[in-house]
């Protein structure tokens, strides 16, 4: 069996839901430097008091996504608007 080549979120969450890496030790390789890289100042940390934090969640997952998503989507609302 082979790895899939696909861009895909949705047909890789598929595929791996279905299998295992190990099943896939002879195709996976040692990558010495990481992959991804966050860009300097590419994040910036908000201290919440737990009861915004709990509002920030409550409000995410009531609209299907991750509070990082809706507070994003607030920043560009107001960058932009």
């Amino acid at each position: 069996m082979k790895l899939p080549k696909t861009d895909s979120i949705r047909e890789l969450a598929e595929f791996w839901d279905t299998h295992d890496v190990t099943e896939f030790d002879d195709q996976l390789e040692v990558v010495a430097e990481p992959v991804f890289v966050r860009r300097a100042g590419s994040q910036v940390s908000i201290p919440l008091s737990p009861a915004d934090h709990e509002a920030i969640r409550k409000m995410a997952a009531s609209r299907g996504m991750d509070e990082a998503a809706l507070i994003q989507e607030w920043v560009q609302e107001k960058l932009h608007h």
